[in-house]
């Protein structure tokens, strides 16, 4: 019979953070129970047989405006810049994203050059949306019909299997347009990533004789053999309760791995393909994130799919129905604590799994 005092279900972000702070502060010992063969969760790296390195859960770009979680997070590991860029790929054509002037002029055949005079354009194209009730009323309040069917609608149904209407605001509303030329995609404080990759800096966050890893190995089938105080969740929380109120619907993705033999392949790192006939949403260059000299370079193409491993939740109203009575029976286990993006069932990026672990583990603090 194994020992712990805490459980700890899953190795991504938030089950790592929250296992190393429960180790090196608390002074307590984890079992860490893994599913696939490696930790880090969808933020494992790893060098394919070309010599590239590819994150084999599609592109992990971190970005963030705390400081404290690039604090905590620099324990484990140096950073380099990295200023994401991404294009939309269209009729033939390469366009920035998020949209900014650059876009706009480019669509409409205009030439811009101050902020006001897209603001006041933008304001003649929009549509009243009130009130914003999902995806497709945000982008349309904003940019007009004719910018969303082009760089949002087709992409998101592809992405989601639903159209737009369907989703929450905050799918389609999560980077926002501009007025200027700025062509990054994020604007974040720190935006970096970690010098020898993510993986790394999870074998290092994770390296303490408080912590036991097991890889290759449902939770459930251990239970029976290892006695814990508490459970720290991060899987699919319909999963944890059986589906006893149903199955939560998730999106996921195949990845599509191919090596070009040539130093480059696409003028940027992500490339999303926005027009419906492509079936494929986005292609990553991992080279362009990583900075790697090669004479080789090593691209994902990404397919969309129901069927595999649950990667996006999706804010419907019948799941969110559902997952009101998973987080009731939650509530019900008190040596229960759910962290991150499927336990929650939330849309979290890694900063965000950062931050919402060591909020947890200072609300766990206080209990004690």
């Amino acid at each position: 019979m194994l020992k712990c005092d805490y459980l700890v279900v899953g190795s991504g972000f938030s089950g790592s953070v929250l296992a190393e702070r429960i180790a090196s502060e608390l002074k307590r010992d984890v079992i860490i129970i893994e599913k696939r063969n490696h930790i880090g969760g969808n933020s494992y790296d790893e060098y394919d047989e070309n010599g590239i390195l590819i994150h084999r859960y599609g592109p992990h770009i971190f970005h963030t405006n705390d400081k404290n979680i690039v604090d905590y997070l620099s324990q484990f590991t140096d950073w380099y810049e990295y200023e994401h860029r991404v294009l939309a790929f269209s009729k033939g054509d390469y366009y920035p994203l998020p949209i900014n002037r650059t876009t706009i002029n480019k669509v409409f055949k205009k030439n811009f050059s101050t902020d006001e005079e897209v603001k006041n354009f933008l304001e003649q194209i929009r549509e009243e949306r009130n009130p914003v009730l999902n995806s497709e009323d945000i982008i349309v309040s904003q940019v007009g019909w004719e910018l969303f069917d082009k760089f949002f609608r087709h992409y998101t149904k592809k992405q989601w299997n639903l159209e737009p209407r369907f989703l929450s605001p905050g799918i389609c509303g999560r980077i926002k347009v501009r007025t200027d030329d700025d062509d990054r995609y994020f604007q974040d404080k720190y935006q970096i990533m970690p010098k020898e990759g993510f993986s790394k800096l999870f074998e290092r966050m994770l390296d303490n004789k408080r912590i036991k890893i097991i890889l290759n190995k449902d939770f459930k089938d251990l239970l029976h053999q290892i006695n814990y105080r508490f459970i720290i969740y991060t899987g699919p929380i319909d999963y944890y309760f059986d589906y006893k109120f149903g199955k939560l619907t998730y999106r996921s993705i195949h990845f599509d791995f191919r090596n070009y033999k040539q130093a480059s392949y696409q003028p940027a790192s992500v490339v999303n393909y926005v027009d419906p006939e492509v079936p494929f949403t986005r292609v990553t260059e991992y080279k362009k994130i990583t900075f790697q000299n090669s004479s080789t370079t090593t691209l994902s193409f990404e397919y969309p799919n129901s069927n595999g491993e649950p990667l996006y939740p999706i804010l419907i109203d019948e799941n969110l129905r559902k997952l009101r009575f998973y987080m009731d029976l939650a509530e019900k286990e008190k040596n229960l604590i759910l962290c991150g993006r499927l336990a929650e069932f939330k849309y979290y990026d890694m900063h965000q799994a950062v931050g919402r672990a060591l909020n947890i583990f200072e609300k766990l603090i206080s209990t004690l």
